[in-house]
């Protein structure tokens, strides 16, 4: 029989991408269990992000409640927790705070098999869908095995991101701003560092287009040695290291289009409906198959060719899979963006 819930916590405490495409499934589970309060467990960096999701009505800071989640638990009125992330010790928390329904994937941890009680079974090395269709999987216990299309998701997608006025005050000057992400995090293959300055080089010959260049204080530090071509052209300022993620929501919001590999930046800009560029290798698992940025302004590019020799193997960064990609192929999609803020399109 199918549940209902009043309070559910949904956990994901991992990055910030993760937590993006988990998101519509909590907006999915608001049209299931209408009136229900769905509050989130995620980390500090990323919890002011959250908020911004119009789907979740609290967010719960795992620093905050990790040295007693049976007891933060018992003292709240959540009755189901999902572990869209599997997470040992919120599980045995649950089972033993007596949370009425433990949802969790019962094929990925066995604790999970042991501590909850209302389980999936799904491979996500099996699966064809994308990872935010995959977390609909965890909503088999309401009785709904309706899983969105992509072109479904976007719309499954509810923020509200607060313009910042100084923000506003630095793309003011310029007609188009655009946001490079370089680096990934780890995360995923990248595109070449020197694409990037052929892009931007290509870029400056139109009046009125500024390079934002984004990423973490580190990613800044390996620009500096790895691209300083980059850094030196006058269309392009670089603010690795100088936002929070909270402010780098805004920051995207406000700009004009984003271009990034596979990384969290990435689907954060698709998700709040910011015209988006993702750069893809073929390979599994990092395909767009399973990653791609999904929003109604959101678009991809892989190589239709078969992935490089040995990349599959190689722990590298940027194959020849992402040099396939070329930057005239990046250039022309981000004219028809210009095209089309120029004229209203």
């Amino acid at each position: 029989m199918p549940i209902t819930s009043k309070h559910i916590l949904i956990s994901r405490t991992d990055n910030i991408g993760d937590i993006v495409l988990t998101l519509p499934m909590a907006a999915r589970l608001k049209q299931l269990n209408p009136g229900v309060k769905i509050s989130l467990l995620c980390r500090r960096y990323a919890a002011d992000v959250v908020r911004y999701c119009d789907d979740i009505d609290e967010v719960v800071e795992e620093e905050n409640v990790a040295d007693d989640l049976v007891g933060f638990l018992r003292g709240s009125d959540i009755d189901t927790v999902i572990l869209a992330q599997p997470n040992r010790e919120l599980a045995k928390a649950a089972f033993f705070a007596r949370v009425k329904h433990r949802i969790g994937n019962a094929r990925q941890k066995v604790y999970q098999l042991i501590y909850c009680n209302d389980r999936v079974r799904f491979s996500k090395g099996l699966s064809e869908n994308h990872e935010s269709q995959i977390n609909f999987e965890f909503l088999r216990p309401y009785g709904d095995d309706h899983i969105p299309t992509r072109e479904e998701i976007p719309d499954l997608y509810h923020f509200t991101v607060p313009r910042d006025e100084e923000i506003a005050a630095g793309f003011a000057p310029y007609q188009f701003n655009l946001i490079l992400h370089t680096k990934s995090n780890g995360h995923g293959r990248e595109w070449p560092v020197d694409y990037y300055v052929a892009l931007a080089q290509a870029l400056g010959q139109q009046a009125g287009v500024r390079i934002w260049l984004t990423g973490s204080t580190g990613e800044g530090e390996w620009l500096q040695q790895h691209a300083p071509a980059l850094l030196a052209l006058p269309n392009v300022t670089n603010t690795c290291g100088s936002m929070s993620l909270a402010r780098l929501t805004q920051f995207i919001a406000q700009a004009d289009g984003l271009i990034a590999s596979g990384t969290g930046p990435l689907h954060l800009s698709a998700a709040i409906g910011q015209r988006t560029l993702g750069l893809f290798p073929p390979t599994r698992p990092m395909h767009p198959g399973r990653w791609a940025a999904l929003g109604k302004r959101a678009s991809n590019l892989c190589t239709d060719q078969a992935s490089c020799p040995g990349c599959e193997k190689l722990r590298i960064m940027t194959c020849d899979c992402m040099r396939r990609i070329t930057p005239d192929q990046v250039l022309a999609v981000v004219s028809g963006w210009i095209e089309e803020k120029a004229t209203g399109t």
